[in-house]
């Protein structure tokens, strides 16, 4: 679809990859920022270890003009499940609390939510969002019927990564305000696939992932507390920005900025990310990806004689489709193995999905050969 754009990536060029959404790819450019800074930090370990805090605040501004935050409400984590294991536990639940979310979340946030909820007494409530989804309404309704008096917290997926919906955040994050209930949202396949306007939106936690449609390299994300929050936070890990000899404005960053020697080479590269997302015109890559994904899911759909999980509304540049399968890691290794295809297949609710994710790298040509694949083994 982009072959200026695809050629910039270093995927196996005889494998079909539509799998994006799990780990990301990274072009070129941005490949080698991540081994220049590499080089830097190497040329001199002792003096650039300690400018860490000042490329990570360049980094972070970039970050926070990027998705529209103050640079101080920021910090880069490795990853979402760890932003967000950072929050939940922070937070000062109690017996009887209640957590409400929907059966549509990451299994690893369930487990750690469970987690918390059994060392807590409080409860993570999953509210069950039937498919097909037609409407915002019908969403917002079934969601908001179970909002207690002992809700505390409202946890949701902006995006799903089981189904690939695109939930009415902003309209949740208002009701949570009215409502005095803390908003923390999973944003993981946010950044880079729809529009991200933090100032917009207003959750009191956002958490996203850069590796994965911003096409940074691996290991990049953040959290984002508003301020308000921000002295509620713990770390995870107790380093030198506890108690620190040398505090900063901001307790915050002094938290959670400095774990301890790691190597950080990943989040230095964001100014660059930005930069090539903004030279390709990420925007329009992004739009016609989703118009692919659109198409190849009405066609897979069609094939399979499956009616579509959702109005094309809460579509981004992934499509879960369900299908039957009695060995999901079999299956998903013959898709590779045998049609050189690389696809996710999972079980969601008792019932198996395959998901795809449209990328800049990704063609027509990319959907015919799965739709090939998917012809012979199931019809």
């Amino acid at each position: 679809m982009f072959p200026k754009i695809k050629s910039q990536f270093m995927l196996d060029p005889k494998i079909i990859h539509l799998n994006h959404g799990s780990f990301g790819a990274t072009p070129k450019p941005i490949f080698n920022s991540l081994v220049n800074w590499q080089k830097k930090l190497e040329l001199n370990p002792s003096k650039h270890i300690y400018d860490t805090f000042d490329f990570l605040k360049e980094s972070r501004s970039s970050l926070a003009s990027y998705i529209n935050c103050d640079k101080d409400d920021v910090v880069f984590t490795p990853n979402p499940s760890t932003a967000l294991n950072t929050i939940i536990k922070s937070l000062d639940l109690n017996s009887g609390d209640e957590v409400l979310s929907t059966n549509h979340e990451y299994e690893t946030l369930d487990r750690t939510w469970k987690y918390i909820s059994k060392n807590t007494g409080s409860k993570y409530i999953q509210v069950p969002i039937s498919l097909p989804l037609k409407s915002e309404n019908d969403f917002i309704e079934c969601f908001l019927k179970k909002i207690t008096s002992n809700t505390k917290i409202i946890f949701l997926s902006q995006i799903t990564s089981s189904t690939g919906l695109i939930f009415p955040i902003e309209k949740i994050c208002k009701i949570a305000k009215e409502k005095n209930i803390l908003s923390i949202i999973d944003g993981a396949h946010v950044p880079g696939h729809i529009d991200l306007d933090i100032k917009k939106l207003n959750p009191d936690v956002y958490t996203g992932a850069c590796h994965k449609w911003m096409c940074s390299p691996k290991g990049t994300a953040f959290l984002y507390v508003h301020k308000k929050l921000q002295n509620t936070v713990k770390p995870l890990v107790i380093s030198w920005g506890y108690d620190s000899d040398m505090p900063s404005h901001s307790q915050f960053l002094d938290y959670l900025q400095w774990y301890g020697t790691d190597d950080i080479s990943a989040y230095l590269t964001m100014s660059d990310t930005i930069r090539f997302l903004e030279k390709n015109n990420w925007e329009n890559v992004s739009k016609q990806c989703k118009k692919l994904n659109l198409w190849a899911r009405n066609e897979i759909n069609k094939l399979l004689k499956k009616e579509p999980i959702s109005d094309e509304r809460f579509l981004g540049q992934m499509s879960s489709i369900p299908i039957k399968s009695n060995d999901i890691l079999a299956d998903q290794t013959e898709f590779y193995s045998k049609y050189s295809i690389q696809i996710p297949i999972f079980k969601w609710n008792d019932k198996e999905f395959f998901r795809i994710s449209i990328q800049a790298y990704n063609t027509k040509e990319d959907i015919f050969r799965l739709l090939e694949a998917l012809d012979d083994k199931y019809n």
